[in-house]
């Protein structure tokens, strides 16, 4: 399983370049590890963000805030780590239920709620997932290209780090679309059970 230094210099070596980063938290001096520290999280994020991952789907109650609602009848708050919003679902639906009508905002705080009619509410969202063991082979590879292409300009900088820069995109959205293909066929088919005594009745 990649942890988050191999994916640093997995996309180190889309570069090109000798990949030798032996730590990013803290980072070990090379610019490399200092590059890496600054634009993995960033990388990693907005790839959790693009898509419903099935290994960093959450589902949470959502706690009630007393807050102004404005048109809603009820605001919850929004679960720490939440990068993206999939649905809001009654407490007793399957996840496989249409969404509730919702709308997410923040406070005059900057605290983030949802609002929605529903007087008891769970959210499926997509977290903040840092552990590496739990990402997918091909999520990696995914994030090890994204990764890389934030990392081309620092490192090779000029013309040839904007030029590196663009084939790591085009590499990336290849590798994202196999990614989602994969996590898509990770759902197993509901299967219909019949009953024998209704089977045997036929």
């Amino acid at each position: 399983m990649a942890s988050e230094v191999d994916i640093c210099n997995l996309a180190l070596a889309h570069l090109g370049d000798e990949a030798t980063v032996a730590s990013i938290e803290p980072p070990e001096g090379s610019a490399q590890a200092e590059h890496c520290a600054r634009f993995y999280p960033i990388a990693r994020d907005a790839l959790l963000e693009m898509h419903p991952w099935k290994f960093a789907t959450r589902r949470a109650m959502l706690a009630p805030q007393v807050t102004a609602a404005w048109n809603w009848a009820y605001a919850y708050a929004e679960p720490a780590g939440a990068v993206r919003l999939l649905s809001v679902l009654a407490a007793d639906a399957p996840a496989q239920a249409e969404t509730q009508p919702f709308e997410a905002q923040a406070t005059d705080t900057g605290a983030a709620i949802i609002l929605t009619n529903l007087p008891s509410a769970s959210l499926l969202y997509v977290s903040r997932l840092t552990d590496t063991a739990k990402f997918s082979p091909l999520f990696v590879d995914a994030l090890g290209w994204l990764l890389a292409s934030h990392l081309a300009g620092p490192i090779l900088k000029g013309e040839a780090g904007s030029a590196m820069a663009k084939d790591c995109l085009r590499q990336f959205m290849l590798s994202l679309s196999n990614a989602k293909t994969s996590n898509a066929n990770q759902q197993m088919a509901r299967q219909e059970h019949t009953a024998p005594w209704i089977t045997a009745r036929g």
